[in-house]
């Protein structure tokens, strides 16, 4: 039942001139789901969330600066990127229109489909950052074009996710048989410092549970066991993403509240003890100022 709750698929910010908005593609009912680049322009965005899905990104069209962890390629020509859903990535659109496709699937469907999965393992696009980017040689663009245009019209058919997913291990071979790997230049200092939060963020976060709750909350303490001043943290955050420490620490909580109230079976005051609030009084004001319900109303709606 879709509810008023239900989270958009994608939230892209888009009020921050000359920086780098945060792009979410957020929780959606599909295991699976492809998009036309010139319809859903993905623009500038830095992702600064755990998520729950992979992401293969061909690009042909507006190109720019691609980061992955801390190596930075510069993409000029068609590309094909493979996106773990560890990965913490940038892009800056620096010429043209937005051309290509992109494609996001969820763990979930990775385990209903084996056959896909040993590809993953064996093909490690994914996993192995130096076979990630993939440069696509001009003569092999037009089978690649036919492949991301077979995927995007078998999605709307009943049994499109079985064609997709065998489309993307297609994808997968003729990547890797090309093996036109571009040599990453590095981030520089103010990256590595970011995907160091990023990771100690996620590190902090994925280790949430009620009976031992997350230990590093404030903007203090991150900068604190980074070893960085966090007025030095707050301004490279605010350049490069658009938002501070303190709001990526918020924002990054919230989405795990919302993942807690719909995935476990946790009561509120056991959520609220994992997250770090020293009551559920405060947890309930914090949830409901940042999206409008309380915890147990967002619960109740989305599980209807």
């Amino acid at each position: 039942m879709k509810t008023s709750l239900d989270l958009k698929e994608i939230d892209l910010l888009r009020d921050f001139p000359e920086l780098t908005p945060i792009y979410r593609e957020a929780h959606d009912s599909k295991q699976i789901k492809v998009f036309n680049r010139e319809i859903e322009d993905c623009r500038n965005y830095l992702s600064a969330n755990r998520r729950d899905f992979y992401k293969i990104l061909m690009i042909t069209g507006g190109y720019g600066i691609f980061t992955l962890g801390l190596n930075k390629y510069l993409i000029d020509k068609p590309t094909m990127i493979f996106i773990h859903p560890n990965d913490i990535i940038s892009w800056q659109k620096t010429s043209g229109e937005s051309a290509g496709y992109y494609l996001l699937f969820k763990k979930d469907f990775i385990n209903h489909h084996p056959m896909l999965n040993a590809t993953i393992e064996r093909l490690a696009l994914f996993n192995d950052k130096s076979k990630s980017v993939v440069c696509i040689e001009e003569n092999d663009l037009p089978g690649f074009i036919r492949l991301w245009e077979s995927m995007y019209s078998e999605q709307e058919n009943q049994l499109g996710s079985e064609a997709i997913q065998a489309y993307i291990q297609l994808m997968m071979i003729d990547s890797a048989r090309m093996s036109k790997f571009p040599v990453p230049e590095s981030t520089g200092d103010e990256y590595d410092h970011i995907h160091r939060f990023f990771g100690l963020l996620e590190e902090e976060v994925s280790n949430i549970n009620y009976e031992k709750p997350i230990k590093l909350r404030t903007a203090q303490e991150f900068a604190d066991t980074l070893k960085l001043h966090p007025n030095y943290l707050n301004r490279i955050l605010k350049k490069r993403t658009g938002q501070n420490v303190s709001k990526h620490i918020k924002g990054r909580l919230l989405d795990e509240c919302k993942v807690l109230l719909l995935q476990t079976t946790w009561t509120l005051e056991q959520i609220s003890y994992a997250v770090g609030f020293s009551d559920q009084p405060n947890f309930n004001f914090f949830f409901k100022k940042n999206t409008g319900f309380t915890p147990n109303a967002f619960r109740k709606s989305i599980l209807q």
